[in-house]
């Protein structure tokens, strides 16, 4: 006598399927075509983008060329960089600067005076190379002002950097008597030109 079927029964059967058929996706399916699949559609959208900012770039080539000649010929109208070629050049015409400046400040250096000076290495690599001398004046007010201001006032640019000063008395030597001054520490730099860079192809589309 066969047996009835029930409506739980196939409600079961029914579930029992469903869940095969999941097991079976997630096994075969998945695994082996839906994954594949969604890694090959972001990597058509990454190559789209990619292409995208290659055209773009590409489009904007004339017009950064121009501004990049405008730029140039800007920056060839201001002495603001160094005329030197090399660093010990540059280290020589920082001193050079800074005795012309002293002896305006104070002819015969009877108020104003370099105690020492020495150059100072920076490491690395910088895009505008920079040139730096330590200082040491013993100066008076005045003629520190003076020092000061033709020195960041001057062409080519140059900057006064990690200014110390203290109050000491001291005796010049072209003085007999003593004065009251400064003792004036600090750092003396200035910029070389970048080296002109390598003209580069634009990049071309895939």
């Amino acid at each position: 006598m066969p047996l009835a079927v029930t409506e739980r029964d196939r409600w079961l059967a029914l579930a029992l399927l469903l869940v095969a058929m999941l097991l079976g996706y997630l096994v075969l399916v998945h695994p082996w075509w839906t994954v594949p699949m969604q890694e090959v559609n972001v990597r058509v959208a990454e190559l789209r983008d990619r292409e995208l900012r290659i055209r773009t770039q590409l489009q904007q080539a004339p017009q950064v060329q121009r501004e990049l000649a405008a730029a140039l010929a800007q920056q060839a109208q201001r002495p603001g960089f160094l005329p030197e070629a090399t660093v010990e050049l540059a280290t020589a015409g920082l001193v050079q600067r800074l005795e012309t400046v002293v002896r305006q400040a104070s002819p015969g250096n009877r108020s104003c005076a370099i105690a020492n000076q020495s150059p100072l290495a920076i490491a690395g690599r910088e895009v505008y190379p920079r040139v730096v001398v330590q200082v040491r004046l013993r100066c008076g007010a005045p003629e520190l002002a003076s020092v000061l201001h033709q020195i960041e006032s001057g062409s080519p640019r140059l900057f006064v950097e990690n200014l110390n000063i203290l109050a000491q008395r001291y005796a010049f030597q072209a003085s007999e008597s003593g004065a009251g001054g400064l003792d004036v520490n600090f750092d003396l730099y200035g910029y070389l030109k970048p080296a002109p860079a390598a003209v580069q192809e634009p990049p071309r589309a895939p």
